[in-house]
């Protein structure tokens, strides 16, 4: 089923939107906060009813969807919403999607990460082989003022809360440009799914904390590694597939 869900997803985005980058990129980021959404209305309901209380989780997710709310601002900035075409498609895909994540997340939490951690990996290839097909192009543009505000001189903490699967502090992407806003996306939906595949070891529970947590400054270097391979690993798959399909 999961599969299922995303194929379709990802059926859309190349059916409809082949040659159209900025909505194509649009739509994608609208769906793609929602899964977030679901997690936290789940996380807040079972704290509600007193069956379990994990406030690092809340804010990892909740760092997430401001990071993906962010890229979606960036592609607004760029005119991906311009048609009302694509903005009921949008929103009406990332309805639907809300609910049924809620309801995943609520039977098999892991189930509902695993779905992100493909639509991330999807997003990371999108934004790739766009980044390879128009470099010159995007060179020759300036970042959008939103991108030079949240990667560059606004508060970074959110910034730094949605990616677990690295030391806090350490990454600062360049935005002299729009190819370097677009490089800086891109490597945010690997650090999604590095997030991802930390949500879904077995230990998670008692192992997974935010990147700010007084309990864990920083993961230890093994583990970070581990989730690194393991990413790269997912990655270079999806990769393959979509090869293997393309033949």
């Amino acid at each position: 089923m999961i599969n299922l869900l995303v194929n379709i997803l990802v059926f859309v985005m190349e059916k409809i939107y082949g040659d159209k980058p900025y909505p194509r990129f649009y739509v994608l980021e609208t769906v793609a906060r929602v899964p977030y959404f679901a997690y936290t209305s789940v996380l807040h309901l079972y704290e509600t009813l007193g069956l379990w209380r994990k406030s690092d989780w809340m804010k990892v997710h909740f760092a997430e969807s401001w990071n993906e709310l962010h890229h979606l601002l960036i592609m607004e900035s760029l005119g991906g919403d311009s048609n009302w075409f694509d903005r009921i498609l949008a929103r009406t895909s990332a309805l639907i999607y809300y609910w049924i994540l809620v309801v995943i997340y609520l039977f098999n939490p892991r189930a509902a990460y695993h779905f992100m951690q493909l639509v991330e990996q999807h997003a990371y290839h999108s934004y790739n082989n766009f980044l390879m097909a128009h470099t010159e192009e995007l060179k020759a543009q300036p970042a959008p003022a939103i991108a030079i505000n949240y990667y560059r001189d606004g508060d970074l903490y959110m910034f730094d809360e949605f990616q677990t699967g690295q030391h806090s502090g350490i990454r600062r992407p360049l935005v002299d440009n729009l190819y370097d806003v677009f490089v800086a996306i891109r490597d945010d939906e690997k650090e999604h799914v590095k997030t991802m595949v930390a949500c879904q070891k077995p230990n998670a529970y008692e192992t997974f904390h935010s990147p700010h947590s007084p309990e864990v400054k920083n993961l230890p270097d093994e583990e970070l590694q581990a989730i690194e391979t393991a990413t790269q690993l997912a990655i270079d798959g999806m990769k393959e597939a979509k090869q293997t399909v393309l033949k």
